[in-house]
Formats: structure tokens, C-alpha cells, sequence
């Protein structure tokens, strides 16, 4: 019986260079190759990637052509974790925006983000869900709590101060730099 650990162990004795050409890729990494190689993005989106390399982080950009945030241009990042599509993958705008579903810091309430997340659900959900976030923002179930008041008691206001903020100024006490493209 040839003994495989004593032999590899004498190649490294003998510096022999060793070769890890075969990394095995991990569960989220093979399922987000899936996912991204069957992504079906609205022609109002687009992916970067800050590192070619790495498909575990990356930027979604959108750009609605309709409704209150028409013409804004908003940048999501995404990181995917170790236990995709186990966990969804953290999701935060980078783009400051006066909207009821995401907060000053970014953070973002969309269910299938959260609770009704399941490992059958894609990045492809995502983008869905967070494009439709733009076309019907919900002030049932709100981060911003001014804007989702805004949005149910004063739609009028409401629209101009998505506007001041994506044209880049202050709504209240906050300041937005400007998205519009």
C-alpha cells in the first residue's frame, strides 16, 4: 500500500513547489454562478463588479424609467455569504434616497431580504424586489417612518421631496447628494 500522506509529506521536505490549481469552490460560490449566469436583468439595472474576481460582492445598479424616482440613478451593494442561498445576501444602497422602504444608513426592507427569504429565491428576486421598491414604495411597512407618512398623508410632498433629494439638497435635517443621471 503506497502511503500518501508520507509521500506528499516528503515532497514538501524536499520543497518540491505545490500546485492548488483544484481549490474547490464553495456551495454559495458554485450557486452564485448559477444564479448570476441565469441573472435576466430589467434593461433598467446593471451589474459591476468592483473585483472581476470575486463574485461574492458586487454592485447593482437602477435606474427607473417611471414613477417617483424616475431618472435617479441608485447603487446597491450586495455581499453574499458563506451559507447562500441558505441566507439571503446583505443588500445595502450606497445611494442616500428619501424613500419609506430604506433608511438613511442604507438599509433596505424588502421581505424576501428578511423573513421570506427561502434558498429557491435568486438574485434575480432580488433585483425584482428591490426595482419594484422604486415603482410602488410600501408605507405599510417602513424604515423611514417621515416618508411613509409623507407618502399616505401628503403624496404631493411626498413627491417633492424625492425630487429636492435626487436633485441633491436637504429634506429636513438630511442632506442627499444628488443621483439624478
Amino acid at each position: 500500500m503506497i502511503k500518501l500522506f508520507s509521500l506528499k509529506q516528503q515532497k514538501e521536505e524536499e520543497g518540491a513547489p505545490r500546485h492548488n490549481h483544484h481549490k474547490r469552490a464553495s456551495a454559495a460560490h458554485l450557486r452564485i454562478t448559477k444564479d448570476l449566469n441565469e441573472l435576466n436583468l430589467p434593461k433598467t439595472c446593471n451589474i459591476e463588479f468592483p473585483d472581476p474576481d470575486d463574485l461574492l460582492n458586487f454592485k447593482l445598479i437602477i435606474c427607473p424609467d417611471e414613477g417617483f424616482y424616475r431618472g435617479g440613478r441608485f447603487v446597491f451593494s450586495f455581499k453574499v455569504g458563506p451559507n447562500y442561498p441558505h441566507e439571503p445576501p446583505k443588500v445595502k444602497c450606497e445611494t442616500a434616497v428619501y424613500h419609506p422602504n430604506i433608511d438613511l444608513e442604507g438599509n433596505v426592507c424588502l421581505n424576501i431580504l428578511r423573513e421570506d427569504w427561502k434558498p429557491v429565491l435568486t438574485v434575480n428576486s432580488v433585483v425584482y424586489g428591490l426595482q419594484y421598491l422604486f415603482l410602488e414604495p410600501n408605507p405599510e411597512d417602513p424604515l423611514n417612518k417621515e416618508a411613509a407618512e409623507e407618502l399616505q398623508n401628503a403624496r404631493r410632498v411626498f413627491e417633492q421631496h424625492v425630487q429636492k433629494a435626487m436633485r441633491g439638497g436637504y429634506v429636513g435635517s438630511n442632506y442627499f447628494e444628488r443621483c439624478l443621471k
